[in-house]
């Protein structure tokens, strides 16, 4: 099976600023790419982890409900709305996000926090420190080598576990 399949939403555009993004999200349409999602997925098994980086959490939050199989979630620079009418006991989420993401202030990721632990989801947070909304991005200004390594490392070790 492939561990690295990694769809293409925006049918080859890139964005060079979040503000880019913005647009070009808006100029495909969100539901147009949560269906380039969902059919991305169909022929890949139930069991497919789910990743996220920064506006792909959401889409990740939109085809979260029709993979209930999925072994685990794992959510970068951003997080996910918790599906309520599905039984997520046990389910591995990772959420990933720096200290200084200003899209993510810590009273709403406390209340995923909580939400998760209603949900009764194994959630782990890791909060970045000195890290921006990109850390990750090599090529952002706001990449901060160490946490970016120490990112890379748990995410291998978490497809590795799940």
């Amino acid at each position: 099976m492939r561990r690295d399949t990694a769809p293409d939403l925006y049918g080859g555009a890139i964005a060079d600023t979040v503000e880019q993004g913005m647009k070009l999200k808006d100029d495909i349409g969100w539901l147009r790419i949560c269906e380039r999602a969902k059919s991305a997925l169909a022929d890949l098994p139930a069991s497919t982890i789910l990743a996220g980086f920064s506006m792909g959490c959401g889409v990740v939050a939109s085809v979260w409900p029709s993979r209930p199989e999925t072994k685990g979630i794992l959510l970068l620079h951003a997080l996910a709305e918790i599906p309520s009418a599905m039984d997520l006991a046990g389910l591995r989420v990772q959420l990933r996000v720096g200290e200084y993401d200003d899209f993510w202030p810590a009273e709403e990721l406390a209340n995923w926090q909580a939400e998760a632990k209603r949900a009764k989801i194994a959630a782990e947070l890791f909060v970045y420190s000195d890290a921006g909304h990109f850390y990750t991005d090599g090529s952002a200004a706001e990449h901060q080598t160490t946490a970016a390594d120490q990112t890379w490392e748990r995410v291998l070790r978490f497809l590795d576990e799940v």
